[in-house]
């Protein structure tokens, strides 16, 4: 339980079903689905889609999606809605036009976006509702317009460069010729369009239809080498989920191109440690997680991308043998110096969210066009932005993540579930592009080792290590940044907050659900 002699909100408890997602609007559209009878896969759908539209910073219907799903009873299932960079592709045509290092804004970072489809076989294969029901709220946010928040005002100011290079995304985000201010409606007309002709045929129309004529003749006018048949030939997949044991439970993540496995190797890596031995927040706690997030990801950024393209050595990473002599190379006194690891641009704009309803269904989504505003890339007949996930791509010819024709980048969104003798108690996630992981691990252990409310755990203070980058969040008190930069830690206070999370505990012995959402956006756990 939060000791309430420190500011923040209470959990959220519900019996019958919650949802916790990073917007108002987005968890009321999840609960009224709910609540009308939908069931966790139609909510988080509907929620998905609200979030397309009234955070376009982070996310957007030209982005990519990832999901774990857990019915009681049955076992996890992962679906992969990321899709890849167009056939005609390569080192070589980028060469051809002069191009050998990647540009965020370029075109050639735009891969054919996975969401759409994702959300219509989800909605079909698992789904109670049609997908016209759960775009219905989106729609009408699209074309009557939305309050910006405060948060989202801010971050959009801060994006008019980008925002202005185009004039198709100048009309749609600064219609006014500015960013909107808090409070002020935003409309987007095309993309409501858009999203009615995918609810009244499917996804079709956007893979197949206008939609993907608009966007292709859109990112070929600037000199990219999307063809229909790439749009055309884009299918989400649903993939075997890995895992691995933590204190007792099992910790469930996507499998590459995503990044979930650093993630397990990193609590394989913990789970030798009584980490609950040091304060939450102390010198030696973070000193820990940041010496074994440095190690998760250097392995990571070494052997992960696509593995129809690269083997990925995931049962390696995440062996018990691996850990044993990852760990014997940690000291508590002193910070490594030889962990790099490869060059990777930086990964930053995403949402997440969590639903669970009144069968215990769960459902961890994450759903993202990776920069704010991605690529700045609007298509103007149908209002699409269109993300910059290629960006996470290398150039380096032989790397298992190099950029090539129809390949997937490796990804950092990653959803996240926990189970315990077989049925999920915990679905859960967080943003921040490569934050992510070393986020998880924070959220975990304050659950399971602090034995703190979900809420607490969202709102405790964070720190991210990656090579020889430590931000620390302004909550960090300045005693536990000097005792880190003895031990040869470089702590740099945190740019912006350290992503958020997003989080709901099925609490089955006494029948309720426990949410929490983060703060660091406008998120909001409701439960009914």
């Amino acid at each position: 339980m939060r000791n309430f002699e420190s500011p923040g909100r209470s959990e959220a408890f519900g019996g019958n079903g919650m949802a916790a997602t990073t917007h108002p609007l987005a968890t009321l559209a999840a609960i009224d689905v709910l609540r009308d009878g939908g069931n966790a896969v139609d909510a988080a759908v509907a929620a998905g889609a609200m979030l397309a539209v009234v955070e376009p910073t982070q996310t957007g219907v030209g982005g990519d999606c990832f999901v774990l799903l857990k019915r009681e009873g049955q076992p996890v299932i992962a679906l992969n809605g990321s899709g890849a960079a167009p056939a005609a592709v390569s080192l070589g045509s980028l060469a051809e036009v002069g191009i050998r290092t990647l540009d965020p804004e370029s075109v050639h970072t735009v891969t054919v976006p996975g969401a759409v489809r994702s959300w219509a076989r989800l909605t079909e294969d698992h789904g109670t509702f049609d997908l016209a029901r759960l775009l219905a709220p989106a729609i009408a946010a699209a074309e009557n317009g939305y309050p910006v928040t405060e948060r989202l005002s801010r971050d959009w100011s801060r994006q008019v460069p980008k925002l202005s290079r185009l004039a198709a995304t100048t009309s749609v985000f600064l219609p006014a010729g500015e960013a909107p201010k808090p409070g002020q409606l935003h409309m987007q007309p095309a993309l409501a369009c858009a999203l009615k002709e995918v609810a009244a045929k499917g996804a079709d129309v956007f893979y197949e239809g206008w939609i993907a004529e608009s966007i292709v003749k859109t990112l070929r006018s600037l000199g990219g080498f999307h063809t229909l048949e790439d749009f055309a030939a884009f299918r989400p997949r649903y993939e075997t989920p890995i895992s691995t044991s933590y204190r007792g439970y099992e910790l469930w993540e996507c499998p590459p191109n995503g990044s979930g496995v650093a993630v397990l190797a990193m609590a394989n890596l913990l789970d030798r440690y009584n980490i609950a031995d040091f304060a939450p927040v102390s010198v030696e706690r973070y000193h820990l997680l940041s010496e074994i997030a440095r190690i998760g990801y250097a392995e990571r950024d070494a052997f992960v991308g696509d593995p129809d393209a690269a083997p990925v050595p995931v049962e390696r990473m995440k062996s018990s043998a691996r850990a044993d002599i990852l760990t014997g190379r940690i000291s508590q006194n002193s910070r490594l110096v030889d962990v790099v690891p490869v060059a990777m641009p930086e990964h930053k704009d995403t949402v997440f969210l969590s639903v669970v309803d009144k069968d215990r269904t769960a459902v961890s989504f994450i759903n993202s066009i990776f920069d704010d505003f991605g690529s700045g890339i609007v298509a103007p007949e149908c209002g699409v932005l269109l993300h910059n996930r290629g960006f996470g791509f290398v150039l380096e010819p032989d790397h298992p993540n190099t950029l090539a024709g129809g390949r997937r980048p490796m990804h950092t969104i990653l959803p996240a579930m926990l189970t315990r003798d077989g049925e999920c108690v915990l679905s859960f996630g967080v943003t921040g592009g490569h934050f992510q992981p070393i986020g998880q691990i924070q959220i975990l252990s304050n659950l399971l080792d602090y034995k703190m409310s979900v809420q607490e755990a969202i709102d405790q203070p964070r720190i991210f290590a990656r090579g020889d980058v430590l931000d620390v969040e302004g909550t960090v008190p300045a005693h536990v940044v000097e005792g880190l930069r003895a031990l040869g830690h470089r702590p740099t206070p945190a740019p912006n907050p350290l992503g958020t999370a997003q989080a709901i505990w099925i609490d089955r012995k006494r029948g309720v659900l426990r949410g929490g959402a983060d703060s660091r956006r406008d998120g909001v756990a409701l439960g009914y």
